[in-house]
Order: C-alpha cells, then structure tokens, then sequence
C-alpha cells in the first residue's frame, strides 16, 4: 500500500509540473499581455502611457523577460515559497483572491455534489429494476433534456421566471442585508434560500449523467449469472439488490470523484456569471480576459490539484468497495 502511494504521489507530481507548463504557455499565446491590455483600456479613456511607463510596468509584473524566463520564476516561487504571485488586476496576492471565494466555491460544490448523488441513485436504480416501466421512460426522457440543455440556458429560465414571478432577479448567495452580517440562523436561512438555484442549475447535467450511468451499469449487474443463481436460491429481492449489483453500481459515484469535483469547484464559468456567484468561476473568466496569468495559472493549478488529488481518492475507494480492484492496485 505504502509504496502504491508513494508511485502515485511521484506521478501526481510530474503530472502537475507538465500541467502548470502546459498551461503557462496556453495563457500567454493570446497576442500581447497585462500592460497591453492595460494601454488599451487607457487608450479608450483618451490617456495615453508613455514608453516609460510600460517598460516600468513590465518590469514591475515581470512580464520584462521571456516566456521560459517567466515560467520558471512563477513555477520557482510556487514549489519553494508556496507563493502563488501578485493579481495584476485585484493588485493584491493570488492566494488571497483564490481564498475570498474558496468558502462559497466549497460550499456550493459539496452542496451540489451531495444534492446530486441523493437524487441521480434511486432514479437511476428504479429505472433499472423498472426497466420499460413508464417511470423508467420518464427518467430516460428527463434525463437526455437534461445533457442536451445547457446550464446557461437553464440559469436564463430561472431568471425569467424569477423576474415575472417575484420581481426580482436571482443574484448572489445572499441578500444585501445578508452579506455582510455575522453568522446567525437568519444568515443561514437566507443562504439556503439562495443556493437552491446554483445548485439545481449546476447539478442537472450531473444528475442526467449518473442516472444514464447508473441505470445501465445496474442493468449489466442484473444479467449476471451470480444474480440468477441467488434468485434460483431464493434469495429476496431486495436483499439481492442491496448486498451485490447496488454495490458495484456505487462504482461511478466513486470513480467520477476526480473530475467532478473540480468542474463543480469552477462551477459552470457562464453559469456564475449569469447568477453572479462569489466563486472562482466569474474570477478565472476575468482573469483570462484581462490576460492576468498568474492567478488564471494558479487558479487551474487548484483544479489541477483537487483532480490529481480526487482521482487517487477514487482508485482508493474503487479499492476499498471493489475486491477486483483492490487486487490490482495492491499489486
């Protein structure tokens, strides 16, 4: 076990260090940089920075040296000082713009991620037992609309309902009189209140997809010969389901950790947008339209983390609830 962590913790390295190169790279192919951008929003104003200002500013940034030259001195300070970089945009430290909006990143993720994996099993299990079923057709149907609608599209609905509805737009986790109070019951109600619609817009995808997986992998299990001799034994049915083909039908909640969690970590980019979410969405959207590439890079190196990270988490639970998995990664 030991030493499968160990070769695992060497690969998650390298792959990271290849990531963070392939990403660096990927931000910095757009023509120009920040101080470009920069001249152009002055520009629009009608000021104008003269030579001497960019060439301070580039120094300032370090964006003065070449692409390699800026790669390693980012990559340098992240593996040795665990310094992010400085925000060109916010003019304050990566770490502490990505820490703003981690607590409301976090919670609408797990949020959604429970929310999701509550409603996707049963369905996806009772469309199995019920195949042809009307109820099992109705799954089917809901569940293709839901993979076939965009999450921005869903979010517009919302919007339009809420406005024609309510008078008021959906905005936020919180209300104005909210947000800057200390935590109290009232606060929690009213984030509650909020999060339902981040968390059905996001999770709908989600849940279409895991019904879909669930449903034929639980439809696979119920053909196996292992399941028609239990039921020649007299085994009941329900106690069948439970001990063997719903277990091994867990294999996809837990498999999916690694790239579920990040994509719900980002939430859906547009999707915060729309709904003006404070998570890390809106702001790598910002940070790519204003070519900030120290916090775009550190931004996706989190996702990258939470991946690497959520992956190993599967292989280990794959193991633990899989007796033919756990042979293979002890090996």
């Amino acid at each position: 076990m030991f030493q499968y962590l160990g070769r695992r913790a060497i690969y998650m390295a390298a792959t990271l260090l290849a990531i963070s190169l392939v990403v660096f790279v990927i931000i910095s192919l757009p023509p120009g940089d920040f101080v470009t951008a920069l001249e152009a929003r002055y520009a629009v104003q009608g000021q104008r920075l003269t030579p001497e200002d960019v060439a301070e500013l580039r120094s300032r940034y370090g964006l003065d040296g070449n692409l390699l030259q800026q790669y390693l001195h980012w990559i340098t300070q992240i593996v040795l000082h665990g310094d992010l970089g400085m925000s060109f945009e916010h003019q304050k430290p990566v770490s502490e713009v990505i820490s703003s909006r981690l607590g409301a990143t976090l919670g609408v993720s797990i949020a959604t991620l429970l929310v999701t994996w509550a409603i996707a099993f049963p369905i996806g299990a009772y469309s199995a037992v019920k195949q042809h079923s009307i109820g099992d057709y109705a799954a089917t149907t809901i569940g293709f609309l839901g993979l076939a609608t965009p999450n921005f599209l869903i979010a517009l609905i919302f919007i339009y309902f809420s406005v024609n509805w309510f008078g008021s737009v959906p905005s936020g986790l919180c209300s104005p009189e909210w947000c800057d109070a200390s935590w109290n019951l009232g606060k929690v109600l009213d984030l509650l209140g909020h999060l339902w619609i981040p968390m059905i817009v996001i999770g709908t995808a989600g849940v279409a997809g895991l019904v879909r997986i669930i449903r034929n992998n639980l439809l696979d299990e119920l053909r196996r010969p292992y399941v028609t001799a239990a039921r020649a034994r007299g085994v009941p049915e329900g106690r069948l389901l439970r001990r063997y083909p719903l277990r091994v039908a867990l294999n996809p909640f837990v498999s999916t950790i690694g790239w579920v969690l990040p994509i719900l970590l980002v939430g859906d980019i547009v999707v915060g947008q729309i709904l003006g979410l404070p998570t890390l969405g809106p702001i790598l959207l910002g940070a790519l339209k204003g070519q900030d590439m120290y916090l775009a890079g550190s931004i996706i190196m989190v996702l990258s983390l939470v991946t690497v990270i959520g992956t190993l988490i599967s292989d280990l639970l794959l193991g633990w609830l899989d007796p033919r998995i756990r042979l293979g990664y002890l090996r």
